[in-house]
């Protein structure tokens, strides 16, 4: 009998013990992974590891304005600056010469010259007005005699450069008839050898005709203002 509790015993303890085990391998099997299977902090350190870091963005270039121009700069078009005024010709800066015209008054005498004025200085000068004029008794300045000027055109300051020319025209009441001719008027034609003409501020110049004498009746001239453009 004896030998029979002490077996119950023995056999009771055995299991206990089988029990334990068996409770053990369940707990270590469940605590451990699946073979093979990765854990959570392994995969999170792949992903880490696999993922291509994220593009830099970065700050678009900032367009600066154009620097501004110095005011020394050139403007983009140019302002036209006025040129220095020329003084008046003087006397000495003139020769003065004159020609019969070729539209003129029918008759025989001058019936109109064209006087001509070269600026024979080494700079510019002006010239402007109407004339005044007047006949050369026996071609002296001294025994002048004047004539009535009547103006025609309007007057305009006309710049000579060195070499340059000026002219105006001088319009003669007619001499008609052969010989010694006679005026329309009843008067005797008058004849100068030359004339002396002047222009303001200009002085007075005696000029000649260049092929011939100043033949004119009643001692009257119808005269332009100088001008740059040539008269016929």
């Amino acid at each position: 009998m004896q030998n029979r509790h002490t077996s119950r015993v023995t056999l009771t303890a055995l299991a206990a013990v089988a029990a334990t085990l068996s409770l053990t391998a369940c707990q270590s099997a469940s605590a451990a992974p699946a073979a093979g299977a990765p854990t959570a902090e392994a995969a999170a350190s792949s992903t880490t590891s696999t993922t291509a870091p994220a593009a830099v963005t970065r700050p678009a270039a900032v367009t600066r304005p154009a620097s501004a121009t110095p005011s020394s700069a050139a403007p983009t078009s140019a302002v036209p600056v006025p040129a220095a005024t020329a003084s008046v010709c003087a006397a000495k800066a003139l020769k003065v010469t004159a020609y019969q015209a070729a539209d003129r008054p029918t008759g025989t005498g001058t019936g109109a010259a064209v006087v001509r004025f070269t600026n024979v200085s080494a700079k510019a000068c002006v010239l402007r007005g109407h004339p005044t004029v007047a006949g050369a008794g026996n071609g002296s300045p001294q025994h002048s005699v004047p004539l009535t000027v009547t103006r025609k055109g309007t007057a305009s300051t006309v710049r000579v450069a060195p070499g340059g020319k000026a002219w105006l025209k001088l319009t003669f009441v007619q001499v008609q008839g052969e010989g010694d001719g006679y005026c329309v008027s009843g008067a005797t034609p008058s004849v100068f050898p030359t004339l002396v003409v002047g222009l303001p501020g200009a002085g007075a110049h005696q000029v000649a005709l260049d092929d011939g004498q100043f033949a004119e009746c009643d001692n009257k001239v119808t005269a332009t203002a100088v001008s740059s453009v040539k008269p016929s």
